[in-house]
């Protein structure tokens, strides 16, 4: 087996209970709860042997598996999707070349994203982890901003040096750039896809190195892999016309419908 893509969702979410059965509306008029639009786009990706939704909640297990998803239970001990994926690949007892967590929350992902992070963890036998990152146009880090002048948790931003290895990520903007953009114009910032690619023994070792101090102040579990001197790769994808938003507040329900209508996503 090849490329497992697992699909972690659990409903008491301290941002956003329920949020796995919340429904988008789509340009058609189709309402689809967020793990349904997950599991399909995990099922347009290219090159993938099996998708796996993991969760810990009976009601996500049933709502996923009256769709037709696989679905592979896991403890309500799991701290983060991460870790909620290695106890689901460890249970199963499989063995792939590769490990994709396609988070819940980020409806809007296209399949290009998830091969071009493949392909970007193949072709760099250095690093132990893969996560895409989409550069912002003036428009998105307004919004980002926005976001967090409200006092609300947006999307999260990504800094990496030269050899596309991650330095670190914030929930705050950065990095830092005086002045406004224009709404279409490229900007510094970098907003982070919330897609993981793992090899299977970086995968195993996560849960039992625990929460590191970054982590816990950034509620970010990739900022685990940087404290333990693990390499972790970013790949700069391309939107390609499609805008992208991950649902991380009950206010991102309507943002990311106005979005699906404007692209006529259903």
């Amino acid at each position: 087996m090849s490329v497992v893509i697992v699909i972690p969702a659990r409903y008491q979410s301290s941002r956003y209970p329920g949020k796995p059965l919340v429904e988008l509306t789509g340009a058609s008029g189709e309402a689809k709860s967020l793990i349904r639009r997950s599991w399909d786009a995990a099922q347009a990706v290219a090159g993938i042997d099996w998708v796996i939704v993991a969760t810990d909640d009976a009601r996500i297990r049933d709502h996923a598996e009256a769709f037709g998803a696989e679905v592979a239970m896991t403890s309500p001990e799991a701290r983060n999707g991460t870790e909620r994926c290695a106890e689901a690949i460890a249970n199963l007892g499989l063995s792939p070349e590769i490990v994709v967590n396609l988070q819940g929350d980020a409806p809007l992902t296209p399949a290009w994203f998830i091969e071009d992070l493949v392909a970007g963890l193949r072709g760099d036998a250095g690093a132990d982890v893969a996560t895409p990152v989409l550069q912002c146009s003036g428009r998105m880090r307004a919004d980002l901003i926005a976001d967090r002048a409200a006092g609300r948790v947006g999307g999260t931003t990504a800094v990496f040096g030269h050899d596309m290895r991650g330095m670190y990520f914030s929930k705050e903007v950065i990095p830092f750039a005086a002045g406004d953009f224009a709404a279409d114009a490229p900007t510094p910032v970098f907003h982070h896809v919330g897609v993981y690619a793992y090899r299977p023994a970086a995968l195993a070792e996560y849960p039992g190195w625990g929460e590191g101090r970054t982590e816990l102040l950034e509620g970010l579990e990739q900022l685990r892999f940087l404290e333990r001197g693990r390499k972790v790769l970013c790949v700069e994808v391309e939107a390609r016309g499609r805008e992208f938003w991950e649902l991380n507040n009950p206010t991102d329900v309507a943002k990311i419908e106005e979005m699906m209508q404007r692209m006529g996503a259903d």
